[in-house]
């Protein structure tokens, strides 16, 4: 039971820091994108204006996040029995797809330029970049720690250490056009950043499609959930078993437990208490059990 204990605690959202992560991260990129744009008009640099772009595609991202953590915790009513849980679901779905189409962009400015070459101001490229590392890097830091106990959380994280990852590659773009003139560099980095881009987001979106359409959950092994409450003291064996995620970070689990002949109905609060700390200690924070006694006929039993 005390291991139980800690395993719930220790998968659980800190609402407060998360909020205070996000509106940080919203404030930082925002000036960061006025700035980025500024210099990219400056300096007549398409390439610091694309970023500035993708940058700002990142805050919308980031803001749709915020939103998505903030219905989450919304309580149930009439209409919305589970309330706004499965919004952070949609929220990392949507963020997936802006990163895909960030990737498209990319993939496709870049090409453009391997075909007509512009020449690029190395210096101010790498000044700005710069600048860019150090406040993705910083906002990205934020999320590192929650990460991966929710996954609109992760698709915020990957959002901001993709852009570092942008930004490392502008500015070593940067530096090689400043001394060799290489404009292509920018479109091979360009390149280069969007693959690992996409490996990642490609996971991402994935997760987000089989939560969307009520798969198990990443880490949750359901013959593991069904052999725990099949040793449960008193249980013959289990089926309809349903395993399914309420939002990012809390999965629910339905099932039909029968009992065993000799198995008293005074047993069930046990039973139910025990086969309850067993799934939430696999990662299953709510537990719907059906109890049917051995000679009961199951309806529906070919699902």
């Amino acid at each position: 039971m005390e291991h139980h204990h800690h395993e719930h605690h220790h998968h659980a959202l800190d609402l407060k820091s998360t909020h205070r992560a996000f509106v940080i991260g919203i404030v930082l990129n925002v000036v960061f994108v006025v700035v980025e744009a500024i210099a990219g008009f400056v300096t007549d640099s398409l390439a610091l204006l694309a970023d500035a772009g993708h940058n700002l595609a990142d805050v919308a991202s980031l803001v749709i996040a915020l939103l998505a953590l903030k219905l989450s915790a919304a309580k149930s009513n009439e209409r919305y029995t589970y309330g706004y849980k499965k919004s952070t679901v949609l929220a990392a779905f949507i963020n997936a797809v802006i990163l895909l189409v960030a990737v498209g962009g990319i993939v496709y400015e870049a090409l453009e330029r391997i075909l007509t070459p512009v020449p690029v101001e190395g210096g101010v490229v790498v000044a700005v970049a710069g600048v860019g590392i150090a406040i993705n890097a910083i906002t990205a830091l934020l999320f590192f720690r929650d990460k991966d106990k929710d996954l609109n959380i992760k698709g915020a994280y990957l959002h901001l250490a993709a852009d570092a990852i942008v930004s490392v590659g502008v500015v070593i773009a940067g530096i090689v056009i400043a001394y060799t003139q290489w404009y292509w560099m920018d479109s091979a980095i360009s390149l280069l950043v969007a693959v690992v881009i996409f490996v990642s987001t490609w996971a991402l979106l994935k997760s987000t499609i089989r939560l969307s359409l009520d798969g198990v959950p990443h880490g949750i092994n359901p013959i593991e959930v069904a052999a725990q409450i099949a040793a449960v003291e008193g249980v013959e064996n289990v089926h309809h078993l349903h395993i399914w995620a309420l939002s990012t970070t809390q999965n629910a689990l339905t099932c039909h437990v029968v009992l065993c002949k000799q198995t008293s109905w005074d047993d069930v609060p046990r039973i139910k208490a025990e086969i309850r700390t067993r799934t939430q200690s696999l990662g299953v924070r709510h537990s719907t059990i059906e109890i049917e006694n051995y000679s009961e006929l199951c309806e529906n039993n070919d699902e």
